[in-house]
């Protein structure tokens, strides 16, 4: 897409961000809806927006509207200035002292289902004027997205290739094996990884394109042996079912699942040779800083992993 410079100053940041809207949506209702407007007021300016670059940007289906070769990469250039956008006029606001913005992050599923919740209510309470949107997924593809500038930044787990992306590390994830409070398997509070191969339990993994699953096959690996697994499921919230209703077992991080082993609907079991641990890490773009919110969200993410982390963390594990 080429873009004169004429008819790129004519462009309005409006228009661009209704674009952004309606691309992300998927639909004009949701993405009016989205930008408190009505309908017509949206297809209006994304039609002035079409004229202006010379180029339909959507196609209508029976799905929504459909972004065209032009509609992705107009996406692909032009998010990662908004996003730059949105966080100097952030951090202008928060001149005052007071922390105001938008956060736009993504979590691995772990970290959703052990600490987002909590994070969440003490953040909003006590910053409101804050807006936060939070993803979910694959190490791999929230990396993607940091890059590609769609999130602010990740906490993900460390990466096994160097990335062309800061790193900070969060913490050292403890994985356990769990059990349901009903299973009939005889298993002791701490075996080792070796002793779990041998005790033939129905074991559910995730899938093997899952960067948990690829960490427990790393370690398995080192030990030179075979974690079969009965039940592949990537869903982390499945999976936590499945094992407390049934006989099955499996290895999650512990931050996880500390509510059910705590309410005693899961008994966790501590794998001691190796220890299973993975590191966890912050992903930011280098030429994209984070403004206030998206820094103190970030921080409160990674004090409450901490608070629910083991104290003897600190060690290289094999990683995704």
């Amino acid at each position: 897409m080429e873009f004169r410079q004429q008819e790129f100053r004519q462009l309005e940041f409006r228009q661009v961000n209704y674009f952004i809207a309606l691309y992300e949506e998927g639909t004009v209702t949701r993405a009016a809806h989205r930008l408190n407007i009505v309908q017509p007021a949206l297809s209006m300016q994304i039609g002035k927006l079409e004229e202006q670059v010379g180029q339909q940007l959507f196609e209508r289906s029976k799905q929504g509207m459909v972004p065209t070769a032009a509609g992705r990469q107009m996406y692909r250039l032009f998010l990662p200035i908004m996003r730059d956008f949105s966080n100097a006029y952030a951090q202008l606001q928060s001149s005052d002292g007071a922390i105001r913005g938008h956060v736009n992050i993504g979590l691995v599923a772990s970290v959703t289902e052990g600490v987002l919740v909590d994070v969440l209510s003490e953040f909003s309470s006590r910053h409101p004027d804050v807006d936060v949107s939070v993803a979910d997924g694959y190490t791999s593809t929230l990396l993607d997205w940091v890059a590609g500038g769609r999130l602010d930044a990740a906490i993900v787990n460390k990466p096994r290739r160097p990335l062309a992306l800061d790193l900070e590390h969060i913490v050292d994830e403890e994985m356990v094996l769990i059990t349901g409070a009903n299973a009939q398997a005889n298993v002791p509070p701490s075996l080792t990884l070796r002793q779990l191969a041998s005790l033939g339990l129905d074991l559910v993994l995730p899938t093997l394109g899952h960067g948990l699953r690829a960490t427990i096959d790393g370690f398995a690996e080192n030990e030179n042996i075979e974690l079969a697994a009965k039940f592949e499921i990537d869903s982390l919230v499945a999976t936590i079912k499945l094992v407390e209703q049934t006989d099955a077992a499996t290895i999650v991080p512990r931050v996880a699942v500390h509510r059910q082993i705590a309410e005693g609907t899961l008994r966790e079991h501590h794998v001691v040779a190796p220890r299973l641990v993975r590191r966890m890490v912050s992903a930011t773009h280098p030429r994209r800083p984070l403004n206030p919110a998206a820094k103190l969200f970030i921080a409160m993410l990674a004090a409450r992993l901490r608070l629910l982390a083991p104290a003897e963390s600190g060690q290289e594990t094999p990683q995704e």
